[in-house]
């Protein structure tokens, strides 16, 4: 028979013992998830409790729209408050940058960029400078090349985000920046390519003789021969460089030899889908020939002129130029029509002049529109339908006055996106531009780990002889 067994005999408490111990750790986790309650209150309760010390900086954009007794009613739909809050609960920003109607997380470093020290015939020596000696690059800090004045200025990212990365290299600190230019291509998230394609277009596309080819086929050619033979394009093949093509004519021979590279382009009129797409490139805006409306305090009975319209011809120069922006700023609706290519830079000019754009155009592809949302200040109408009888008159006519002036306002608060200026400022044109190159990264660093999958693999195979995948394999 089998003895019975006693359970102080081998080691185990007695039975008002673990009762005792039962009721202590019951009480314990009572009061703990009280604690954890509590704390869920604080508003710093995820960036101080939840996260290590060691986290990464995140940012977060948060929408405010709280609509207080001290707020003018009539602007509490248009109008959002953002703020930039960092992971450890310290408050970078609480201006009212107006920045996206969407709650965005991204990190709060700034994009690291190599650039190429490249030879000046590529980039500011098509505009003129004269470089001293061996110099690369103009001290900015003295002088400051100027751009091809006229129409060449709406294609003129290029010059833009150049002259940032440099001025990047002479700032006391990295904070407030975008992106900033490293001289390691090894701790770089993206590698530029300073080639000013659309002034080589613009200005050097003309044979002159006894040459039997123009400047800007020679440049190209040059840039392939030179990015090719480069340890970075041969690390990536090519995948994490930027290189602009604003123009739609610009890099019209390099372009299918480069592109696996991320194209900074107007739109995709001119290109194959092989070449150029949404999912790789970064759609930037013109800039603008119509001046700012500085302090524009017009309302929808003041503007006289229900649409406008006028063609690229008659309003980028002289007095042409000087109507349209007396036109563009006295109508309520300005119209933007797909011409030779689905965009043009009457959008932006429509947008500066606070005149609401009404966009015909079914191919088009606009700047950030992951982020920002164009319905809120732009009126779309499908070609098929702008073509039926008195369909788009009829359109125009039953946007009231309030829906109207919601988008007016809109439009004041976005224009700010679209401002190329030097020194660059917070949510400007150049700004936007680094942070959808950004937006970028984390879908090229995958596509370049994969590529990789098997390259370790070839190495010991083939003998200790790396072989660099093929470009055509990324996408």
């Amino acid at each position: 028979m089998a003895e019975r067994i006693n359970a102080q005999s081998i080691g185990f408490p007695p039975r008002k013992s673990l009762l005792i111990l039962f009721s202590m750790i019951s009480t314990l986790f009572v009061f703990s998830w009280f604690f954890v309650l509590r704390s869920a209150s604080s508003p710093n309760f995820i960036e101080n409790s939840l996260l290590p010390s060691s986290s990464p900086r995140l940012f977060v954009i948060a929408v405010d729209n709280n609509n207080s007794d001290s707020r003018d009613p009539n602007e509490a739909e248009s109008s959002v408050t953002n703020r930039a809050i960092l992971s450890n609960g310290d408050e970078e920003s609480s201006q009212d940058s107006s920045s996206v109607n969407c709650k965005y997380e991204g990190i709060a470093k700034p994009l690291k960029v190599f650039m190429y020290d490249m030879s000046p015939e590529f980039h500011f020596g098509l505009l003129g400078w004269n470089a001293p000696g061996k110099s690369v690059w103009p001290d900015i800090r003295t002088s400051i090349p100027r751009y091809a004045g006229g129409m060449n200025l709406q294609h003129s990212i290029e010059y833009w985000l150049t002259l940032d990365l440099l001025l990047s290299e002479h700032s006391d600190s990295s904070r407030g920046r975008t992106a900033i230019r490293v001289r390691n291509s090894s701790e770089a998230d993206v590698v530029f390519v300073p080639f000013f394609s659309s002034v080589s277009y613009n200005r050097f596309s003309r044979v002159k003789p006894p040459s039997k080819t123009s400047t800007n086929k020679i440049l190209q050619a040059k840039l392939v021969t030179f990015l090719t033979a480069q340890k970075e394009w041969k690390r990536s093949g090519g995948r994490d460089h930027v290189i602009m093509a604003h123009h739609p004519n610009s890099m019209l021979d390099a372009r299918t030899k480069l592109w696996p590279a991320m194209f900074i382009l107007a739109d995709f009129g001119r290109y194959p889908p092989t070449v150029a797409n949404v999912d790789k490139d970064v759609i930037a805006p013109y800039k603008h020939v119509i001046r700012n409306f500085i302090q524009d305090s017009s309302s929808y009975d003041s503007r006289p002129t229900l649409v406008y319209f006028q063609g690229a011809i008659y309003r980028k120069d002289g007095d042409g130029l000087r109507k349209a922006t007396r036109g563009m700023q006295s109508s309520k609706f300005c119209l933007n029509i797909a011409g030779d290519t689905p965009s043009s830079n009457r959008l932006f000019d429509a947008i500066v002049s606070h005149c609401i754009p009404v966009i015909i155009s079914d191919n088009i592809e606009l700047p950030y529109e992951d982020v920002l949302d164009y319905s809120e200040f732009c009126v779309f109408v499908r070609a098929s339908d702008a073509v039926k009888d008195k369909f788009l008159l009829n359109l125009i006519r039953g946007i009231g006055k309030d829906e109207w002036t919601r988008m007016w306002r809109r439009l004041k608060e976005v224009e700010q996106f679209f401002e190329y200026q030097f020194p660059s400022k917070p949510n400007d044109a150049v700004q936007m531009i680094w942070q959808a190159v950004a937006r970028k990264v984390p879908a090229i660093t995958m596509k370049i780990n994969k590529s990789m999958r098997h390259s370790r693999s070839n190495v010991r195979r083939e003998g200790g002889t790396k072989s660099i995948p093929s470009p055509r394999n990324f996408w």
